[in-house]
């Protein structure tokens, strides 16, 4: 097919577009995924019949949790573009969308590692504590091997909905295959760059989902 009759994507601007979204989905990924984690066995810790049970501290980061996920990623994205700045000193390309990806996705994954921990029986945790088990020990060696298979599959949707706010930062500059599909497939009325816009995403989504589900049978203990 001739690309400058066909589509003005090039394969240069594609791989180009690929590798932004590629580059935003692994970064705040691993930032969100920390930050989820420490936030979700905070909150499963620190629950009525937790652990480490403190009410002020589970109510508070509770509601701040509950607050930034009531946010739509766009309006959420806006509001926080001064600490965006200040962190990288830009409000556009792929390192400013990382920030509101990452403050997005990182509370997502806390309720979801929350939900995963708390799956987990109550046996097991009271076993723990029989044989003199600290709560980070508690946390470490027995919830998390627990709930693993649970925590695989929690990961993996949360992975999905973030290339779907990577390709939604796209069309506010932050480059990747979300900018390709708004600068060549809209305003250029560039039918093939929609369509390949599309076939990345559902071919992205699918393989993730796939890896995710593949790995959680394999670690789920029966």
């Amino acid at each position: 097919m001739n690309g400058d009759k066909w589509t003005l994507v090039t394969p240069e601007i594609y791989l180009r577009a690929l590798g932004e979204t590629l580059q935003m989905l692994g970064v705040s990924l691993v930032l969100g995924s920390l930050l989820g984690i420490v936030l979700g066995a905070v909150l499963a810790l620190t629950r009525r019949g937790g652990v480490l049970q403190s009410t002020p501290v589970n109510l508070i980061l509770g509601a701040v949790v509950n607050l930034t996920r009531s946010l739509p990623f766009i309006i959420l994205l806006v509001a926080i573009l001064p600490f965006t700045r200040l962190l990288v000193g830009t409000s556009i390309g792929v390192w400013a969308a990382i920030v509101p990806l990452t403050v997005m996705i990182a509370p997502y994954i806390g309720r979801l590692v929350e939900n995963s921990l708390l799956e987990v029986p109550a046996g097991v945790v009271e076993a723990a504590r029989s044989m003199g088990a600290s709560p980070l020990q508690i946390f470490w060696r027995f919830l998390l091997p627990e709930a693993r298979g649970s925590l695989i599959l929690a990961l993996t949707i949360a992975t999905v909905g973030l290339v779907d706010a990577t390709a939604m930062a796209g069309t506010v500059g932050a480059g990747g295959i979300g900018d390709l599909a708004l600068s060549y497939g809209y305003q250029r009325y560039d039918g093939f760059a929609m369509v390949i816009t599309c076939v990345t995403l559902i071919v992205l989504v699918q393989g993730i989902q796939a890896i995710g589900s593949t790995l959680a049978r394999r670690f789920r203990r029966r």
